[in-house]
């Protein structure tokens, strides 16, 4: 057997893999946040304590914890806790809020929410829609008196028992779920197992430059899989993953020079603002020292920036996945693929390119991107309560993306995403959720959100909407309106009122034609209105 087949066909969890890191590298760093420093032994000991509480209150094995935290300590505690029970961890998406967030607390049927203080009002607000949620736990102590839900500080349950449990936790048990972006309906938990997370750390591993007790750094917000991997792929060597809990183009350097990094893990437009940053002198002192960041995507000119100018030997962009399988494809480090392409299928899986019809399709023929694991536990379990959209989805024993792709010379291309997909500052959205947040409005009768022209890289977001009869909003108000209602990233730039949406004979709303037209005489532009939209908290 291969060394790589043995590591895929390597079953764990996230138990023993940090309960094998804590004992031997206690003294270690695992987690910093922020230049704050906290040992395996440390975390160990802290979700040893508060998996008891946790446990005294009636969570386990099976069970849905849901957490809304800002990247601190209290990430780790309270996952690692979560897992020691053998229950399910949720972390959700810090952005979000209202029927966001109502819909997947909802769906897990929670018991119990752990989150920051400033979030807290964000459960008040849709507390009477939450049957299944009893208590709230809060970080710093923060109460609500007219909250129907008990609400306590999450220190009286941080408790002083650090010995191990004695609960053990199969390979095949859930570990959490991580909602989709929800493209054709309301977000999709996907089950994520404990040998999955810990199988897509060491594929992870493997493509990142990091060797034993060295460092990671990354400013990914830890509820983003991607972030998660990161994080997972350090344990097996007690290496170390260094965050940010904010990114910051002026202090990038400085952050990244402090945490002693080699590898670090970054997304989306963050690459061009640090290429197109001044020179300070951190970057200076630190040029040469940082020897591979990795994420998507990656333009070849910022890339050629990152090569010449930090003097990064590997800037890698080549992989592809989703929630359902986090990393499909990468390309060896010593190997320099196609500029465009998406990698290559590691060992652990079987990527192939299907038609319509679920029949291969010739060697660089564009059809949908279809997978299959080599050994158990290598994707997502299906969705969460929902067999019928796991069974649409693992169709055919192939595991469909959804996603338009081809195959030429074993490299995959990327070449189109579901048309109800949006993608916008790094976040994937629904398009579903953000209409049914609209049809709250008391004015709209009918909208449709989509990407204006062909949807390429970051989307801008447009809303297409009727009004109700006698019903009266401006674009203005209702873009001020949304920011309220919607994360900061889901906020449309056009908004259009129109008499009518054009629909097919069966009433389907015909978004490719909307945006085909995209913005027309009377489409109203959030950006030449001087409305600036920004991230709250």
């Amino acid at each position: 057997m291969t060394i790589a087949n043995y590591s895929a066909a390597k079953r764990d969890t996230m138990v023993e893999l940090l309960d094998r890191a804590a004992r031997a590298y206690p003294d270690r760093p695992f987690v910093v946040v922020d230049g704050e420093a906290f040992s395996y032994g440390e975390i160990d000991r802290r979700s040893n304590a508060l998996a008891r509480e946790l446990s005294e209150l009636g969570i386990g094995k099976g069970q849905c914890v849901v957490t809304l935290f800002d990247t601190n300590v209290d990430v780790f505690t309270c996952w690692f806790a979560i897992n020691k029970l053998g229950a399910v961890w949720v972390p959700i998406n810090t952005a979000y809020r209202g029927e966001f967030l109502r819909h997947q607390v909802a769906d897990t049927e929670a018991r119990i929410v752990i989150c920051d203080d400033h979030y807290l009002d964000r459960f008040v607000h849709i507390a009477s829609q939450l049957p299944d949620l009893q208590l709230i736990l809060t970080r710093h102590g923060r109460t609500d008196p007219g909250c129907p839900i008990s609400i306590k500080p999450l220190d009286v349950h941080r408790g002083s028992d650090t010995a191990p449990l004695p609960l053990a936790v199969a390979p095949a048990d859930l570990a959490a779920l991580i909602y989709t972006s929800g493209t054709t309906g309301p977000s999709k938990g996907c089950m994520i197992s404990h040998n999955y997370f810990t199988a897509v750390g060491r594929i992870n591993r493997r493509y990142t430059l990091l060797d034993e007790g060295q460092t990671l750094w990354t400013c990914l917000p830890v509820f983003h899989a991607a972030a998660l991997c990161a994080v997972i792929s350090v344990m097996e060597d007690g290496s170390c993953i260094a965050l940010a809990s904010q990114f910051s183009v002026r202090s990038f350097w400085e952050e990244v020079e402090a945490s002693g990094a080699v590898s670090a893990m970054l997304m989306a437009s963050i690459f061009a603002l640090v290429a197109q940053a001044p020179e300070c002198e951190a970057e200076k002192r630190y040029r040469g020292k940082l020897k591979m960041v990795f994420g998507v995507p990656i333009t070849p000119p910022v890339r050629k920036v990152w090569q010449e100018r930090f003097g990064v030997r590997i800037v890698a962009s080549w992989s592809y996945g989703q929630t359902e399988a986090i990393r499909m494809t990468a390309v060896p480090l010593d190997e320099t693929p196609p500029e465009s392409c998406s990698g290559r299928a590691v060992d652990e899986y079987e990527i192939t390119i299907f038609d319509e019809f679920d029949q291969p399709v010739p060697e660089g023929t564009v059809g949908q991107i279809v997978l299959r694991p080599r050994h158990p536990g290598l994707i997502f379990d299906g969705y969460w309560k929902r067999p019928d959209a796991t069974a649409a989805a693992w169709k055919n024993l192939w595991m469909h993306t959804g996603d338009m792709g081809k195959i030429v010379d074993g490299y995959l291309y990327f070449m189109d995403r579901a048309k109800d997909y949006l993608r916008s500052r790094g976040e994937n959205i629904s398009s579903f959720e953000v209409e049914s947040a609209f049809m709250t409005h008391h004015a709209i009768a009918e909208v449709a959100v989509h990407a204006v022209g062909a949807q390429t890289g970051e989307d801008e977001i447009k809303v297409t909407a009727v009004l109700r009869e006698g019903a009266q909003v401006t674009e203005h108000e209702l873009c001020l309106w949304s920011i309220d209602n919607l994360p900061h990233f889901a906020v449309p730039r056009f908004i259009e009122f129109r008499e009518a949406l054009p629909k097919n004979p069966t009433g389907r709303v015909l978004k490719y034609q909307l945006r085909d037209e995209g913005l027309t005489p009377t489409t109203w532009d959030r950006q030449d209105a001087g409305i600036t939209v920004r991230r709250r908290k």
